[in-house]
């Protein structure tokens, strides 16, 4: 089982969409910055506000694409905390 996800960094206002098979662990990744990348960048909480599963990694593949695409981010927004 594989889930995509979307994390949203309350003090920078910053949403990231991902995939994994292990959410918990991986929010805690991210807010450890134990990655070089994207979510590294910025200082605050990352929360997660959105999870979804599947059956594949190609299924989260391509559910995280959409995610990514305008509609999709439109779609997540009501998911923020305000």
């Amino acid at each position: 089982m594989f889930f995509v996800d979307a994390i949203y960094n309350t003090e920078a206002k910053k949403l990231y969409i991902g995939q994994t098979h292990n959410v918990e662990q991986r929010l805690k990744e991210h807010n450890e910055h134990t990655f070089k990348g994207y979510t590294s960048r910025f200082q605050g909480e990352w929360v997660l506000i959105y999870k979804e599963s599947v059956a594949t990694r190609s299924e989260a593949l391509v559910r995280e694409k959409q995610l990514k695409s305008y509609r999709g981010r439109e779609s997540l927004r009501n998911h923020i905390p305000e």
